[in-house]
């Protein structure tokens, strides 16, 4: 089986296929850690909202979708939880993940560090814990090409797992945009310049 290199595994970004939580007790303390895959800031949102107690000391969290994060200490002392929580979620090599840390305290105080380990350490224990799949990096790739090749185009938009996002019919010809895995990018465009002969016009966005 292939190896990957240390850089590819710096590369590689985890999502969680559904929702896990444990629970450890720290110093008389209970941490209950639960990570969920979100797609969207509402998604995060709502499951805050359904998985937060009344009852509880603290409800501390943190998400991260894409470039977006946030995150909440609760009445903990400030950058014991939240912070840690974020860390955890972004160490591990998650994306589009919430985590919440519900705490029942236990009478004996933690200090800063012992807080900080425990709630991000409980999430890392938690998402180590958790079913994952890796995210893929996707490419949209817009081209033109002459109406001839419309059909071949379908074809091979299965053959390489793509799809066809938009299809726009002008004078000229088609406009395709079509999302594709990064790593079969390469494949596709010469086999599409080799079928319409160098005459399909191609332009590439990375997705984050």
């Amino acid at each position: 089986m292939a190896q990957l290199n240390y850089h590819e595994l710096d590369n590689i970004l985890k999502q969680l296929t559904k929702i896990h939580s444990t629970e450890e007790v720290i110093k008389k303390s209970t941490f209950i850690s639960i990570v969920a895959p979100i797609v969207t800031i509402d998604e995060a949102k709502q499951f805050l909202l359904l998985h937060s107690r009344a009852d509880v000391t603290h409800n501390c969290w943190a998400y991260k979708v894409g470039q977006v994060y946030r995150f909440n200490d609760d009445g903990e002392p400030s950058g014991t939880a939240g912070k840690p929580i974020y860390n955890a979620i972004e160490g591990q090599g998650f994306d589009n993940t919430v985590a919440l840390v519900i705490r029942y305290y236990g009478g004996i105080k933690l200090g800063t560090g012992g807080l900080m380990r425990a709630y991000g350490g409980g999430v890392s224990r938690c998402l180590q814990a958790a079913e994952f799949a890796i995210i893929k990096p996707m490419i949209d790739i817009q081209l033109t090409v002459a109406f001839q090749y419309i059909q071949i185009i379908h074809n091979m938009t299965k053959n390489y797992e793509a799809n066809i996002k938009s299809e726009k019919f002008t004078e000229n010809g088609v406009n395709l945009e079509i999302l594709l895995l990064e790593s079969k990018k390469v494949g596709f465009i010469k086999e599409i310049i080799n079928i319409t002969k160098g005459t399909v016009v191609i332009n590439t966005t990375d997705k984050d």
